[in-house]
């Protein structure tokens, strides 16, 4: 796209926008290189579009208030028919809107004729579960926190029943139930679930709380309407879910682990180990704390080795 100008009544022209932009995101936004890069291929892609298979006249001089919302859907079709996957697509409509966001400001636009308009759904991606011979050596790792009770506890209790970090983050100590080995969770529209844990669990709990009990006393955060966290940091304080993945990566690198592990990852392997085991699977939606059965199975999927493995172990033609 070449010979960018403003229109013959000042009204700026596609081409023109682009290049404006593309200043725009490369000098006041500071985007990287490649980013910038990226966005401006896509907005090429566009106004290529807008050109040869719109047939609405030149980005070059056609005014960017030309540009409805019936031209983005257009073009979005045709990366449709094209099979761009949902991702690249969402990333498509993504950059458009930012382009039209940015023209609105200036005064190019009245109005963005790519904000109404819906994203492709993505798939739902899950991390990949953990071995059981990778869980063993993230629990177990040796590593110089300041804290080493607390993380031994939360990785413990995180993968002994399978809990979202937001749900770890919100335990109060008064829903442990340490006799009976069971934790009363509050999880997703404050539904509240019971989750057991098993003895390696409630041990390293136990160990950890002289710990949290010393590190609570006389503390600011003690004096809070935060209530009685269960897991807290060095000021005595909730420990919160982003302290929590930074706890991960710190014993991924004690255990000599890939560094990509999420701390969702540790739950999709309590669930994956579970099935592997032989566990119902409504027992583990349950566990799980999931409101439909579907989303469960989405946490079940075997790889196309275990598959072979298992036919192979249980059919009686294998």
């Amino acid at each position: 796209m070449t010979g960018a100008r403003l229109h013959s009544f000042g009204v700026i022209t596609i081409a023109c926008a682009v290049d404006e932009f593309e200043g725009y995101i490369a000098d006041a936004r500071r985007f990287s290189e490649r980013t910038v890069r990226a966005y401006r291929s896509d907005l090429d892609r566009f106004a290529t579009f807008w050109e040869r298979d719109f047939g609405a006249g030149s980005a070059s001089s056609t005014p960017l208030s030309r540009v409805d919302s019936l031209a983005v859907r257009s073009y979005l079709a045709s990366l449709h028919r094209a099979r761009l996957a949902s991702r690249s697509l969402a990333r498509h409509l993504s950059t458009l809107r930012s382009f039209f966001r940015w023209a609105c400001r200036e005064g190019h636009l009245e109005k963005n004729p790519a904000r109404a308009l819906p994203s492709p759904r993505l798939p739902r991606t899950l991390p990949r579960a953990m071995t059981l011979p990778d869980t063993e050596r993230l629990l177990t790792a040796e590593e110089d926190g300041p804290f080493p009770e607390r993380d031994r506890a939360l990785f413990e209790l995180l993968y002994a029943t399978g809990l979202r970090v937001s749900e770890a983050a919100g335990l109060d100590l008064e829903d442990v139930d340490f006799a009976s080995r069971v934790l009363r969770v509050v999880g997703k529209g404050n539904k509240e679930r019971i989750a057991p844990f098993g003895e390696e669990a409630g041990a390293a709990l136990t160990a950890y709380l002289p710990a949290r009990v010393e590190t609570r006393r006389g503390s600011r955060a003690a004096e809070s309407d935060d209530g009685e966290p269960l897991f807290v940091n060095a000021r005595g304080g909730r420990l919160t879910t982003r302290s929590m993945a930074r706890l991960l990566k710190r014993r991924l690198r004690a255990a000599g682990l890939p560094a990509e592990i999420s701390p969702h990852a540790l739950r999709h392997s309590f669930a994956t180990h579970l099935l592997e085991a032989g566990a119902d699977l409504r027992a583990i939606q349950e566990l799980l704390g999931h409101a439909s059965l579907s989303t469960t199975q989405k946490y079940t999927h075997l790889d196309a080795a275990r598959l072979k493995e298992v036919y192979r172990r249980s059919h009686p033609k294998a």
